[in-house]
C-alpha cells in the first residue's frame, strides 16, 4: 500500500469540497471519500481552515465545509505543478 502525504490529502479535501459545489459537506462525507481517519482529518482542515482555503459553517451542532476562492485557486496551482511535475517524470 502506498502512503499518501499531507499534502496530497489535502488537496483530495479541497477537490472532494470543491466537487460537493455551494452547498458544502458534512465531514463523515469527506473522511469516507477521502478514506482518511477522523483524527487526521482534523489535523488537516484545522491546516486548511487557518489557511482560508476551507470555510467550516457549523449548525445545529453539525459542520459543514465550503471551500473558498482562495482554495480553487490552490486546486488550479496544484493541477499546474503536477503537470510540471510529471513532465520531469516526478510523481505528487
Amino acid at each position: 500500500m502506498i502512503k499518501r502525504t499531507n499534502t496530497q490529502i489535502a488537496h483530495q479535501i479541497l477537490k472532494i469540497t470543491n466537487d460537493a459545489g455551494q452547498p458544502g459537506i458534512k465531514t463523515y462525507q469527506i473522511i469516507r471519500e477521502a478514506n482518511i481517519t477522523h483524527w487526521r482529518f482534523k489535523n488537516l482542515l484545522s491546516n486548511l481552515t487557518r489557511s482560508e482555503l476551507v470555510n467550516k459553517i457549523e449548525y445545529d451542532g453539525k459542520n459543514t465545509f465550503v471551500i473558498t476562492d482562495k482554495g480553487k485557486l490552490y486546486l488550479d496551482r496544484y493541477k499546474e505543478f503536477a503537470s510540471i511535475a510529471e513532465s520531469f517524470g516526478l510523481e505528487l
